[in-house]
């Protein structure tokens, strides 16, 4: 083998030729390693850009998720809102309104109770009248028709047919008194020379109205509900002007009078075991120092047997706080407003809160409206709580002698 490989080679072309292929070849190896060293570089760089597009991929991905995500909690909200904008909010309401009822809540195949009087169920008893005072009116024929249509002679008045109507007569007059005055016949030197009968009392001193005009004033305004203006413009058909400034210093001078009865009934209601408590906006036109605009807010307390409205310009949790005592014990069914929950005597335990059903199930009746995959859970609870409201009224039914 060693004299093999050291046997020199006779062809020297041959030699030659390969000498010159071998390097063509060593030039095609650097050329190729230089191409792999170039497409190396590039595929790093591809690697490189690709990983970028990824990350910037996956990044957009959750971006558009999220976007999704936002614009699904919109429209929600914005179904929501078109619910509470044009839909009542009364829970009382029986109609199938857009604020407080969700479709679906009840079976759309069930027929309808029909309209009028339920069988079985007595019908509403005629009202007696009988207490009112009675006007006789006697109404007789013209005297050309007094006589027999026939022959000409004349009718004998019998006896009368009977029926009767109910009429209203409102009217103002003047009530003129006159106070009679006595001459002394004695000789007594201490006696006075005249004596007058005492006046009629009046309810503002020197005042012109009397008290049938204040009690129409209160009981319109504050059992009625009525602007006075509309009470005014109601007695000007009547031929009685009264002016509403009037009216308005008038009620301010009654005002001390029921100042009494209105501190009385606020120690009533603050004594209750059970309460109702609420918050609304009032409007109050007067300026105050350190407050701006004219929103103030009326707060009602409902008890057993009271009523007590409190007006403030805070809708601070200090209001409620202030109405009950330092260590009032007492369960208190109220909204889930925040104030309610700041008072010293919930913090404290000796007020227990309890939330109103009608507002709970609100929420049950918006997330159904605004989130579809979620209305199949409200339904279910707006289920639950009608059955509450069913055995509510059965039990109130029982309670109740005869009902």
């Amino acid at each position: 083998m060693q004299g093999l490989l050291l046997e020199p080679v006779a062809d020297s072309n041959g030699l030659t030729a390969a000498v010159q292929l071998i390097a063509q070849v060593r030039q095609e190896v650097t050329a190729l390693r230089a191409e792999l060293a170039g497409l190396r570089r590039a595929n790093l760089e591809l690697r490189q850009q690709a990983g970028y597009w990824k990350g910037r991929h996956a990044q957009a991905g959750r971006r558009i998720a999220a976007l999704e995500q936002e614009v699904e909690q919109l429209r929600g909200e914005n179904r929501q809102l078109q619910a509470q904008a044009f839909g009542r909010r009364s829970e009382q309401s029986r109609s199938r309104d857009r604020s407080n009822h969700l479709e679906g809540e009840t079976d759309p195949s069930a027929p309808r109770p029909p309209r009028g009087q339920r069988p079985g169920r007595r019908g509403p008893q005629r009202r007696d009248y009988s207490h009112l005072p009675v006007v006789s009116e006697e109404r007789v024929l013209p005297p050309e028709q007094q006589v027999c249509p026939t022959c000409g002679r004349a009718l004998t008045p019998s006896d009368t047919e009977d029926s009767e109507q109910v009429e209203i007569e409102v009217r103002a007059y003047r009530r003129r008194i006159r106070r009679r005055r006595y001459q002394r016949t004695c000789a007594c030197g201490n006696c006075p020379r005249t004596v007058t009968a005492p006046p009629a009392p009046k309810l503002i001193p020197k005042g012109l109205l009397g008290v049938s005009v204040w009690v129409e004033i209160l009981l319109d305004k504050y059992a009625s509900y009525r602007p006075t203006e509309r009470l005014l413009g109601q007695w000007q058909w009547w031929d009685f002007p009264v002016a509403a400034g009037t009216v308005a210093g008038g009620l301010q001078r009654l005002e001390p009078l029921f100042t009494p009865v209105y501190e009385a009934v606020l120690a009533r209601n603050a004594q209750a075991p059970f309460a109702h408590g609420d918050e609304t906006r009032w409007s109050v036109f007067i300026e105050q120092e350190g407050k701006r605009g004219h929103r103030w807010w009326l707060w009602v307390v409902v008890s057993q047997d009271t009523v007590a409205f409190r007006l403030d310009p805070s809708r601070s949790h200090t209001v409620p706080e202030g109405h009950f005592a330092a260590d009032a014990s007492l369960v208190f069914m109220v909204d889930r407003y925040a104030a309610y929950k700041a008072m010293a005597q919930v913090q404290a335990g000796t007020i227990i809160l309890v939330f109103c059903w009608a507002h709970v199930r609100r929420d049950f009746v918006t997330v159904g409206k605004g989130w579809a995959e979620l209305k199949p859970w409200a339904l279910a609870w707006l289920g639950q709580i009608r059955q509450l409201y069913r055995q509510q009224r059965q039990r109130l039914t029982a309670a109740v002698p005869g009902g």
